[in-house]
């Protein structure tokens, strides 16, 4: 039997990555959270920082990491200069300090493309959980399992569900573009 909800949830789970990811956009202010996305080659494995040390974040614009086990402040250390967020490591025994600098103009303008692009690839993740509702609703009606008027009916309602969160991502995406330009 189709169940609508199933398609609304997964397209609930690809907007909560979509929010993360967003979370870990560089805005200006200090967010433990802009490391989630760094991952340190450890162990034979790549591990998010937050699982090698502790992150806080003790004024507006800088973090602090303290490092559990010292071999990994290098590794830590490399893994913060390759990723995108512009940040420069300063070590300090087993601390890491993270200064994060003012954005400047065209650093902003660099992140609202990213935000876009974000969105669109969320948006794109949601079009096809929709194909993926339509083409189960397609072997059903072929099964013979379901009838047309059902079949419209249930395409109907997962393009509502489409639409609703395609609104939002954009929302979220102008929020968060607003956000960046005005910091």
């Amino acid at each position: 039997m189709f169940e609508e909800t199933k398609y609304n949830t997964k397209m609930l789970k690809t907007y909560e990555v979509f929010q993360n990811e967003l979370g870990s956009l560089r805005t200006g202010r200090a967010n433990a959270s802009m490391l989630d996305m760094i991952k340190v080659d450890v162990y034979g494995q790549k591990m998010p920082i937050n699982q090698l040390g502790s992150i806080t974040t003790p004024e507006p614009r800088s973090i602090n990491i303290q490092v559990w086990d010292i071999n990994n402040v290098t590794l830590i250390d490399s893994a913060i200069k390759k990723s995108e967020l512009g940040l420069n490591p300063q070590i300090d025994g087993q601390l890491i300090r993270l200064p994060v600098p003012d954005l400047s103009e065209e650093r902003r303008i660099e992140i609202k493309k990213i935000i876009k692009s974000m969105g669109e690839k969320c948006k794109i993740s949601i079009r096809n959980i929709r194909r993926e509702a339509n083409d189960e609703l397609k072997r059903l009606l072929k099964d013979k399992d379901i009838s047309e008027d059902e079949v419209k009916m249930k395409e109907n309602i997962i393009q509502e569900y489409t639409d609703n969160q395609i609104k939002v991502i954009e929302e979220r995406v102008s929020q968060k573009e607003n956000e960046i330009m005005t910091i």
